[in-house]
């Protein structure tokens, strides 16, 4: 199955409450697991630990190394979610920003200017709280 149905199933999952809210130590986890859709699953939906900022950033900018797009974008999102929490990503995010896939270099841009706007204007027709 393409990962983009493994998504929509996930998310079908949690709308009707099926699926049991993994811990973030569970999620960091599964950045590291050999299978593509545990990686997917957890850096879209690590953001969601808000609370747990110092653990969640530091596996965000791990899995900005990642050798899937998806997933790198995705962690490029989801730091941008954190706002000033996720200063430390900041190196990562501006090395990202010469990443070779064209969405990963855009969701860079648009977290740097979410994480410090004064330092980073919005990618131009973004502004940095969308």
């Amino acid at each position: 199955m393409r990962v983009r149905t493994w998504f929509l199933l996930l998310l079908c999952f949690l709308a009707c409450g099926c699926a049991r809210r993994k811990s973030t130590d569970e999620l960091i986890a599964d950045l590291k697991s050999s299978q593509d859709r545990d990686r997917l699953v957890a850096v879209r939906l690590l953001p969601e630990h808000q609370g747990d900022a110092a653990r969640v950033v530091p596996a965000l900018i791990e899995a900005l190394q990642a050798k899937d797009g998806d997933v790198r974008w995705s962690a490029a999102i989801g730091l941008g979610r954190f706002g000033d929490q996720a200063r430390d990503a900041i190196p990562a995010l501006q090395a990202a920003q010469h990443d070779r896939d064209a969405r990963v270099r855009e969701a860079a841009g648009v977290a740097l200017a979410r994480i410090d706007p004064a330092r980073f204007p919005a990618p131009a027709g973004r502004p940095p709280g969308r």
